[in-house]
């Protein structure tokens, strides 16, 4: 169970910290809901207690897992071989987990993709979306700025 002041990772919006546990009435139904604040998009989300496992929320990584994913994301070679299709297909699936480990393979295979042809902007957007979960993430974890974060996702030509 999750506690005020944990730091979480939500699935598609980020990494935040729990600032709140409340009882709240919402169409006459009152619920438990952790309130989360993901503080690089500057917004909170309120999410039932109950549904905290199944919509994906976990802790974030600790600091040695962080600098593992960080040492493969610039050492490991990419292999993004597949058809346009079926690549997006599973970068959206790698999206959806919430894992750190898919989130830097999807950002590491679409910078790489996009140095030897130009991504379309589905996959421009979805570079964008999986590097911004990554730098929430890295703020928290290293405790860093946005722009420290982000230079640890660049990568060397």
């Amino acid at each position: 169970m999750f506690q005020i002041g944990d730091k979480v990772f939500y699935p598609m919006h980020g990494a935040g910290i729990i600032e709140a546990i409340e009882e709240k009435e919402i169409l006459g139904k009152t619920q438990e809901y952790c309130v989360i604040t993901i503080p690089l998009n500057k917004m909170d989300i309120m999410i039932p207690t109950k549904k905290m496992q199944k919509s994906g929320v976990r802790s974030i990584v600790d600091r040695k897992t962080m600098n593992d994913i960080l040492f493969d994301f610039h050492n490991v070679e990419s292999n993004c071989s597949l058809p346009w299709k079926e690549r997006f297909n599973s970068n959206m699936e790698k999206m959806k987990t919430g894992d750190m480990h898919d989130s830097a393979e999807v950002v590491k295979d679409l910078l790489h993709r996009g140095k030897e042809k130009a991504l379309n902007s589905s996959e421009k957007q979805m570079l964008n979306q999986a590097r911004r979960n990554m730098i929430s993430e890295l703020i928290l974890v290293k405790d860093i700025t946005e722009n420290q974060a982000a230079d640890l996702l660049k990568l060397s030509s």
